[in-house]
C-alpha cells in the first residue's frame, strides 16, 4: 500500500490539542508505545508532554504543529518552529500501529518541504536523546547529521517524563535543505 494516500497535512488548532497529546503519549510512552520502534518507556516514565505544552506550540506565531490525518483520524504530527536561518524539527509522532510502514520517510519529507517553501530556511534542526542510537540512525538515513553538539537533559522536570537512567543528554541533528 502507498503510505502515502489518502494523507492530509493541516495545522493543528486548540480542538486538536487532546488528541495530539494521546497521540504523542502512545508513540513514546508506556505499554502501547511499545507496538511501535519509536518508545522511550525503557528510559523514561511519566508524560511527554501535556496539553499546555502542545498548546503553547498551537498558539506560539512562529510555530506549526502540523497535524497528519488519514480518513479523518489523527495518525501523526510534527512541530515547525521558524528559528532565523533554520527550522527546528520537533514533537514528532506516528501512531504506533502505522510505524515502520513508510509513513515517517513521508511526514518528514513534506515538513522539509514546507519550512524551505514557507521560510526559506536551508537548514533543519532537530535534537535526540543521545542513547537513542535506532532513532539517530533513522534520522542519518533521511540525511542527518550528528553534530556532537549536546544539551542537558532537564532532569527533575516532570513535565518531560522521569528518566530511568541518569545519562540522558540531547544531541542536535542537522540537515542541509538545499
Amino acid at each position: 500500500m502507498d503510505t502515502a494516500t489518502g494523507l492530509t497535512f493541516r495545522d493543528a488548532t486548540d480542538a486538536d490539542v487532546d488528541a495530539l497529546v494521546a497521540l504523542i503519549e502512545s508513540a513514546y510512552r508506556g505499554d502501547a508505545s511499545r507496538a511501535g520502534w519509536t518508545t522511550e518507556a525503557d528510559i523514561l516514565q511519566g508524560q511527554r508532554t501535556d496539553p499546555e505544552g502542545v498548546l503553547q506550540v498551537v498558539k506560539s506565531p512562529d510555530s506549526r504543529l502540523l497535524t497528519v490525518e488519514r480518513e479523518g483520524r489523527v495518525v501523526a504530527c510534527c512541530q515547525l518552529e521558524h528559528r532565523g536561518d533554520h527550522a527546528y524539527f520537533g514533537m514528532f509522532a506516528v501512531s504506533p500501529a502505522l510505524q515502520g510502514g513508510g509513513l515517517g520517510k513521508v511526514i518528514i519529507a513534506e515538513a522539509e518541504r514546507q519550512a524551505r517553501a514557507v521560510w526559506g530556511v536551508r537548514e533543519m534542526h532537530m535534537t535526540v536523546i543521545s542513547v537513542r542510537e535506532d532513532l539517530i540512525a533513522w534520522y542519518e538515513r533521511r540525511g542527518y547529521r550528528r553534530t556532537g553538539r549536546t544539551s542537558p537533559f532537564p532532569y527533575g522536570d516532570e513535565r518531560f517524563g522521569i528518566p530511568q537512567r541518569d545519562d540522558l543528554e540531547f544531541e542536535l541533528l542537522v540537515k542541509e535543505l538545499g
